[in-house]
């Protein structure tokens, strides 16, 4: 938590505002989220129902591959933040990815979750790099990790199946080391507004 935003884990009571939020962002966030491609001959190919989100996301997160968030601003469901493909042994790394209603966008709600995400991922998890992968055309996604110095390490063509097509992506990273003071402390000393001591 850090003042008017709260990152805590989803919840099944969560589906009404959940699907509030997605409903109401669903053109905004369209050329951003993840599609699933066309199903081999014979199989079935469909969205997953919220419960059966939730359900997969919960089973990932006992299983110690996922940390599946719900991002709160000021008391409400603004989106979600996933740390995910946790990999442990000789890596300990994971990927982050995320999504916040169009409304609260640009009040620093995404960026702020993005580093309690990363922070905790660090200090309690035991991750030692985390990365974001965005498409380049996502000058607001990338905005975000840009303004938390997140280093760009290079492209992945063709990295993940988004609005109907596999698209190319852009790497971003932070390692432990990078943010010894942690990335919060280090948000909150450089985001607009805030006075420099």
């Amino acid at each position: 938590m850090d003042g008017d935003i709260t990152l805590r884990p989803i919840k099944m009571r969560d589906q009404r505002s959940w699907r509030e939020v997605n409903r109401r962002n669903r053109e905004w966030l369209r050329p951003w989220e993840a599609t699933v491609p066309p199903a081999p001959p014979g199989h079935l190919a469909q969205r997953p129902t919220y419960r059966q989100m939730v359900r997969h996301l919960r089973s990932e997160a006992t299983a110690g591959r996922m940390l599946p968030f719900v991002i709160e601003y000021q008391g409400r469901l603004a989106g979600q933040l996933t740390v995910a493909g946790i990999t442990w042994g000789s890596m300990c790394s994971a990927h982050v990815g995320y999504w916040v209603d169009q409304a609260v966008a640009g009040r620093g709600v995404m960026p702020t979750s993005v580093a309690l995400a990363v922070d905790h991922c660090f200090r309690h998890v035991g991750l030692h790099r985390v990365e974001v992968c965005i498409r380049p055309e996502n000058i607001p996604s990338r905005r975000v990790v840009e303004k938390l110095g997140f280093r760009e390490e290079g492209p992945r063509p063709r990295y993940l199946h988004i609005d109907g097509a596999w698209r190319d992506h852009l790497v971003f990273a932070l390692t432990a080391e990078e943010v010894p003071e942690g990335l919060l402390n280090r948000w909150r000393h450089t985001r607009p507004g805030t006075p420099q001591k």
